[in-house]
């Protein structure tokens, strides 16, 4: 199916499994340990351990690696002089390991022992000798600017928009805002580290890896490692958490895959804690400046937004936060532009909401600033330049319903009892403030297929190449295919993870459920076509339900209609709708936060999320998803911040000790999400949006709008921390 025109009705619409809040299908297997991941696939491995570059720009003088060698155990050490020619490319297109003398970043790896056990590997690591000739490098993107360049990002949308005249709109307009803000480097920090088990059948390649992109991880290790990709399979049945961490091959699986064939043996890695910071990749650092001019109703005539962030020279990926400016808000006149500044650290690439994460955190407090300067209410301002077609593509919008998430969040917090002025309202030694924000966030479709099975046992199995990173993927698609065979969610088996099912655009980027879920529900509707056949009865009229297909008066049991089985595929292509119609996920995010008048210790005190995302396929998953994004957010607000050294080009604080992510302490009870009912007929067959990324996209700036109204701290370099906010607060005496 290519999606060219509305889907209409089908069977999903029933909604008697689609829907509804069902536990995991997968929950129990979690629980008792039974879902295994990629280290735990094989127990009689040997172990790699990374020895990583002690500096962040210059060449090996000398390794020294005897020692390591005639260590206990110690089966290989692997440098640059041993390891096999590779191919290159950006880290989307190879990642190719221990090519030469040249250190880019620090961290980067410099050697691999792998042994018996993996205390020999660690052991045997620290007694690699190297030296190095270090190179002055460039690392701290606020000191470089002057080398920014255009980015030329294949895969992604134009660095650059322009519509109308910016320049001239922006100084004739009656009001105007001039801020800049700034969002700190940031780590997925996700639970189960990165990890690879390699193993060879003759010339055949076997990976179990932590990837949340089977498909394409399988073209980066055949490109990387020089093998046909039909002698690539990669499995990751469970992956414990992503965030964009895992979406591309890391140095675990080529180095893991290197070792295997050299010793025909087996062979596991996972990088520690402290390695992944620098050898796998983050979130770049950005400075952004806003630019909006309006007329004396608040009305835009101009808006501007220009964003630096930072990558190795090689790439090209940049931290697209201007992206969703270019369509949330109307206005004739429009700038946006993206610069890439050169840096020597490691790669930065795509973290959840790659763009709109850190954008929003700008846009939406300059707006905030906007309707303060204008003495508008923050949602009337919004309300007021509400768009009624997408303001750069002059294209309709397929749904969007953002002013109703604003009007029923306003609702449901008591948006009316706020006081517009900052610092007045007290609850003993507290400062007590609201904040909101709009959100955004786009809504991708991606090319996957599915195939699903009906056996005379009367249990259907759906296989395809997709993952589950913790989304709750393996219900989802359990729930669709109980819907549209008329089955119970019992008797439907879904097998994901392996790239010789049928391929899958995999989970990120918030298109993995629709894309998989459209592919499935696809097979499904051929396989209807199948055994309405088989039974004499007129697909478009038979009804799948408890098991059975009926028409009329009469029914089949399926389980004795199928023989020895039946199977169908299905798949699912963008189409003309994704161009002809601007497709985007809303939401709107309340937040109320005290602030300690002596100390400026910021603590939140309750946060609401309204959302609207087309159909939700699961409500107790998607409610999952969606605080799960807002605590990202409050993160991003309030704690995360990968602190880099720039002298020496290293994050300081690599490990979860020393970057914080929010704790069970920082998160109150009072902490919902609702989404307001939608179907969108030209996003995909299922009627939905993405919503994996959609709730941190603005709910950290609902919380700086919440200080600011709380204590009049206008913080515009993120994280909010109490040093920032001590020297903004009114004098208490």
């Amino acid at each position: 199916m290519e999606m060219d025109r509305p889907v209409g009705a089908n069977a999903l619409d029933a909604e008697k499994i689609v829907g509804k809040p069902l536990n995991r299908v997968d929950g129990r297997l979690k629980v008792t340990g039974g879902a295994h991941y990629a280290y735990e696939m094989q127990q009689n491995a040997l172990y790699g351990f990374v020895v990583e570059a002690s500096i962040a720009k210059g060449r090996i003088a000398s390794i020294e690696t005897l020692t390591a060698e005639r260590s206990p155990g110690v089966k290989l050490v692997l440098t640059y002089r041993d390891a096999p020619k590779q191919g290159t490319g950006n880290h989307r297109e190879a990642h190719p390991v221990l090519t030469g003398p040249v250190v880019s970043h620090y961290g980067e790896p410099v050697a691999f022992v792998v042994a018996e056990t993996f205390e020999q590997a660690r052991a045997a690591a620290y007694l690699v000798k190297v030296e190095y000739d270090r190179e002055k490098g460039q690392y701290a993107l606020p000191h470089h600017l002057a080398m920014a360049r255009v980015p030329h990002q294949a895969d992604g949308a134009p660095a650059d928009s322009e519509v109308g005249n910016f320049s001239d709109a922006y100084t004739n307009a009656s009001v105007q805002i001039d801020v800049s803000y700034s969002t700190p480097l940031q780590s997925h920090a996700m639970m189960e580290p990165h990890a690879t088990l390699a193993m060879w059948d003759g010339d055949k390649l076997i990976l179990h890896t932590a990837n949340q992109m089977l498909n394409q991880g399988k073209q980066v290790i055949a490109r990387t490692l020089n093998i046909p990709l039909a002698n690539v399979r990669l499995v990751s049945p469970f992956i414990g958490g992503g965030f964009g961490g895992k979406l591309w091959v890391n140095a675990d699986a080529i180095l893991a895959a290197i070792a295997s064939r050299y010793l025909k043996r087996p062979v596991k890695v996972a990088l520690t804690r402290q390695q992944i910071f620098h050898v796998t990749t983050h979130r770049s650092d950005t400075i952004q400046r806003i630019r909006l001019g309006t007329d004396r109703d608040g009305r835009i005539a101009a808006v501007g937004h220009d964003v630096f962030s930072g990558n190795l020279p090689s790439e090209q990926v940049y931290e697209a936060a201007a992206l969703q400016t270019r369509s949330l808000y109307a206005g004739p006149n429009r700038l946006t532009r993206h610069r890439l500044v050169p840096l020597d650290i490691p790669v930065a690439s795509s973290m959840r909401a790659p763009g709109e994460a850190v954008g929003l955190l700008a846009l939406e407090c300059a707006m905030d600033e906007l309707a303060e300067k204008l003495m508008l209410d923050p949602i009337e301002l919004r309300i007021r330049n509400e768009p009624a077609e997408d303001p750069e593509k002059h294209i309709p919008y397929s749904s969007r319903h953002l002013v109703a998430c604003m009007q029923e969040g306003a609702r449901r917090f008591g948006w009316d009892k706020r006081n517009s002025t900052p610092g007045q309202v007290r609850n003993g030694r507290w400062l007590v403030g609201m904040g909101m924000s709009a959100g955004t966030r786009g809504n991708p479709l991606r090319f996957s297929k599915a195939n699903v099975r009906l056996d005379p046992d009367g249990i259907a199995t759906v296989r395809m190449a997709m993952t589950d990173i913790g989304t709750g993927t393996y219900t989802i698609l359990a729930q669709i295919a109980a819907e549209m065979l008329g089955l119970p969610i019992e008797r439907v088996r879904v097998d994901l993870g392996d790239t010789n099912f049928p391929e899958a655009a995999g989970s990120g980027g918030s298109f993995g459920a629709a894309s998989s879920g459209s592919a499935l529900f696809e097979a499904c509707q051929a396989l209807r076509t199948k055994l309405a056949e088989l039974a004499g009865m007129n697909p478009d009229a038979a009804r799948f339900s408890d098991g059975q297909i009926a028409t009329g008066a009469r029914s089949v049991s399926l389980a004795e209609l199928v023989g020895s089985g039946v199977e169908a595929d299905g798949e699912i292509r963008p189409g003309r709708n994704n161009q002809d119609f601007s497709q985007q996920s809303y939401g709107a995010h309340f937040a109320e936060v005290g602030v300690d008048q002596d100390t400026g210790e910021v603590r939140l005190r309750r946060m609401l999320g309204v959302f609207a995302a087309g159909r939700v396929l699961n409500a107790k998953t998607a409610r999952s998803q969606a605080i799960g994004g807002m605590v990202f957010g409050v993160g991003a607000a309030l704690h995360e911040d990968l602190v880099l050294d720039p002298r020496f080009g290293y994050f300081v604080n690599h490990d979860l000790a020393e970057y914080h992510v929010p704790v069970h302490a920082d998160i109150p009870a009072s902490l919902e999400a609702v989404f307001l009912p939608e179907l969108d007929e030209r996003s995909n067959p299922l009627k939905s949006k993405g919503i994996g990324e959609l709730g941190i996209c603005g709910a950290g700036a609902a919380i700086a709008n919440a200080v600011y109204n709380a204590c009049g701290a206008r913080i515009r370099n993120y994280p909010i921390t109490l040093d920032k906010v001590l020297v903004s607060l009114p004098d208490q005496a």
